[in-house]
């Protein structure tokens, strides 16, 4: 497997890694991350969650872990990376950032260069490399969907989520020349919403940005995820909802959405 490129925009390496990430915090992006390795791994995948959110990480709160070792500890080298990761519930494995890094909220060349390591060195240990990003456009966020070969934003039909996820689509189709973005739409209040929502993005994304492209961008829905009651009890618990629930309608639209992820 070919290492991933350090030039942000260029070419991505791999389809197996996959950033997770979203226009705007609060809309799920930690939540579908988790129970998606937790689906991978249940079909055999060796499966990695990175949590990528160098500054404000919550991985381990959504799946009830302590980190003895994070990030933070391998980038300054007082641990290996093979200390860090360790095992989540769900049959996945993990690797924490610790939380309210500041000098990670910047993409300093020192930054770039030990999370571009990072990755180099886990990808090929893994079928499927999950980095849970960021929320937004920073620097940081950007610099880290830039590693990845396939980039799955998560949205919900509200209006700010939606304005953020075009921004996003924006940045990344004119910075890394992304012309493919699979769409996770959380929260559905109804069935068809994540449809409405895709058709209602890629109209604007047409109008008006692939009106000033050579070849257009296109949004997959990859599937939508319904407001479900379990999926607030499960994060209350800090449990993951296919574990313990895996018959409520989210659990069962998080599963449909693991068959139609790029292999």
């Amino acid at each position: 497997m070919t290492a991933p490129t350090s030039k942000p925009g260029s070419t991505p390496a791999s389809p197996r890694i996959m950033a997770v990430t979203s226009g705007k915090g609060g809309v799920g992006k930690t939540f579908v991350s988790a129970n998606l390795a937790a689906a991978l791994a249940r079909g055999g995948r060796r499966v990695l969650v990175l949590d990528a959110d160098l500054g404000l990480a919550n991985l381990d709160v959504v799946l009830n872990l302590v980190a003895k070792v994070t990030l933070h500890d391998v980038f300054t080298g007082k641990h290996t990376l093979a200390e860090a990761i360790m095992p989540a519930p769900g049959g996945f494995s993990v690797l924490l950032a610790g939380s309210g890094m500041v000098e990670y909220s910047r993409m300093t060349p020192e930054v770039r260069d030990q999370l571009l390591g990072v990755v180099q060195q886990v990808a090929p240990k893994f079928d499927h490399v999950l980095l849970d990003t960021g929320a937004g456009i920073s620097d940081v966020v950007l610099y880290t969907v830039s590693l990845a070969g396939e980039v799955l934003l998560v949205a919900t039909p509200e209006p700010t989520s939606l304005t953020d996820a075009y921004a996003t689509i924006k940045v990344l189709a004119t910075t890394q020349g992304r012309r493919r973005i699979h769409l996770v739409v959380n929260q559905v209040r109804r069935p068809g919403e994540g449809r409405a929502v895709r058709q209602q993005l890629q109209t604007v994304v047409d109008r008006y940005v692939n009106n000033t492209l050579e070849a257009p961008v296109r949004l997959e829905l990859l599937g939508e995820i319904p407001s479900d009651n379990a999926v607030r009890d499960a994060v209350q618990r800090r449990q993951l909802l296919l574990e313990t629930q895996p018959g409520a309608p989210a659990s069962v639209a998080l599963s449909a959405i693991v068959g139609k992820l790029p292999s």
